[in-house]
């Protein structure tokens, strides 16, 4: 089982008047930590609180649920919507989700790991649901007008930001199965130290680290952010990966083409040591702490 929030991107949701991204989240972050230890997701209940009734914010979040909830092939079971001024003034927005290891299949948990493994990344489609909060700070301290685009940018800065998070279950299912899969990871808060977690005796190598998408690249300007920050507050572009043998790296990338991520990327290694390094901006962590 896993249960997560949206966080702060429900205060961006408000802000542009648009909730179908942030339903489609809810889903996201829920069934991205169950693939993140192999389990397929079977079904979700949300928790709607709010000031007041907005019947048309819950429409929207319903339709992006339903994407959400299709994409993940996962089911609503069931849900609860409470009208709390008292506590909220606006609208917040979780869920739990339970998830299964068919017949055969054990928790993918990392205990696997060797130094030769390698790591590939699937891409993100953007910040997902995590940093919003010193991202927002940032967009209001500069005045930035989220319904213009950014430099080189061919929509809105708000639209680029309520991205919705890719969902990463079906592609994580199709691999979890397989021996030569050691290790899983969501790269959601935390970004790249959530590797650490995996295996405390070895080092996490990312050595061919992508190009950082420009929305990043951008965002760190906004607030002249170090690169360490920024590694371990947003994804970075990679928003889940897999360690696997090196003997069956041709094939996991196979399996992943056709599981929906031919676009996954070969990002780095594991050698003996411990914590994570991202070598091209100087980065070393030693934990997730």
């Amino acid at each position: 089982m896993t249960t997560d929030t949206v966080g702060t991107k429900v205060k961006l949701a408000a802000q542009l008047g648009r909730w179908e991204e942030v339903g489609e989240d809810l889903v996201g972050v829920n069934v991205n930590d169950l693939a993140s230890v192999g389990a397929r997701p079977a079904g979700l209940v949300d928790t709607i609180l709010c000031g007041r009734p907005d019947p048309e914010a819950f429409r929207a979040i319903g339709k992006g649920l339903d994407r959400g909830l299709r994409a993940a092939r996962c089911s609503l079971l069931g849900g609860e919507t409470a009208i709390v001024p008292e506590i909220v003034e606006g609208i917040d927005l979780g869920a739990t989700a339970i998830g299964f290891f068919p017949r055969g299949r054990r928790p993918v948990l990392g205990a696997a790991i060797r130094p030769g493994d390698r790591i590939l990344g699937i891409p993100s489609s953007g910040v997902h649901a995590n940093g919003l909060t010193l991202l927002r700070r940032l967009l209001e301290e500069r005045s930035v007008d989220l319904l213009r685009p950014r430099a080189r940018a061919d929509r809105p800065v708000g639209e680029e930001i309520l991205e919705p998070t890719r969902i990463y279950s079906v592609t994580a299912d199709a691999l979890a199965g397989v021996p030569t899969t050691h290790g899983l990871a969501h790269l959601s808060g935390g970004g790249v130290r959530n590797l650490a977690r995996l295996h405390p005796k070895v080092a996490f190598v990312l050595d061919h680290w992508p190009e950082v998408p420009p929305l990043f690249e951008w965002i760190q300007g906004l607030g002249g952010l170090s690169d360490e920050e920024m590694f371990q507050t947003f994804n970075m572009g990679i928003g889940f990966v897999l360690v696997v043998a090196s003997s069956r790296l041709a094939e996991t990338r196979r399996r992943l083409a056709r599981a929906g991520a031919a676009d996954a990327l070969e990002i780095g290694h594991v050698e003996r040591g411990t914590g994570v390094s991202v070598p091209a901006h100087g980065l070393s962590f030693e934990g997730y702490a």
